[in-house]
């Protein structure tokens, strides 16, 4: 079977929409390999920066990632934030995108993030031993970068000014939801 999208097919909005949203497993029949090897990081970040916006859409907290193979740059897990979708205290993006992943050599591989890592997603990525982290947003967060690095793991900040805007929007909207997915529902109860 020929993949839908290949080197001619222009990496437009709807196209990387159409990779966010398809399960990963099935990401071989839409994309070929001279397709995925001219993705750029800025466009994988877009990738998870639409996952963001999936959550944003299902009522949840506007988080996504996408871990890509670093020779092939394959996408080998995606995922966004489920907190509220799924009653899932510690389902963040990055962690809902390594489980995508599975147990792989997390060594051979970058982790996209649009959002600077809580303390959970930070320690889950220095555990499995990630190469490298890209963070779309450190305006509206930041701080484990530097623990991170410390741990020997590359760190880049490549800013997606759509993710900004959405998650400002939505700490503007959900105030009370943002504290809970960063901090549990006991912070909830110390702010009243």
């Amino acid at each position: 079977m020929k993949a839908l999208f290949n080197n001619k097919i222009l990496k437009s909005e709807e196209v990387l929409t159409a990779i966010a949203h398809m399960p990963t497993k099935s990401l071989t029949v839409l994309m070929d390999e001279g397709f995925v090897l001219g993705l750029s990081d800025a466009e994988f970040m877009r990738i998870a920066v639409l996952l963001a916006q999936k959550s944003y859409n299902e009522g949840g907290c506007p988080i996504g990632a996408v871990i890509i193979e670093n020779t092939t740059r394959q996408i080998i897990g995606k995922g966004h934030n489920t907190l509220i979708q799924e009653n899932h205290p510690y389902n963040h993006g990055e962690t809902s995108a390594i489980r995508d992943a599975g147990r792989v050599d997390f060594s051979k591989t970058t982790i996209f993030t649009t959002l600077s890592p809580c303390d959970v997603c930070a320690t889950l990525i220095y555990m499995r031993g990630f190469s490298r982290v890209v963070v779309g947003d450190v305006t509206n967060a930041s701080g484990n970068e530097v623990l991170i690095q410390e741990k020997g793991i590359a760190v880049d900040i490549l800013e997606d000014q759509q993710g900004i805007a959405l998650y400002t929007k939505f700490r503007q909207e959900k105030p009370q939801q943002d504290l809970e997915d960063w901090q549990g529902l006991s912070a909830l109860k110390k702010g009243l």
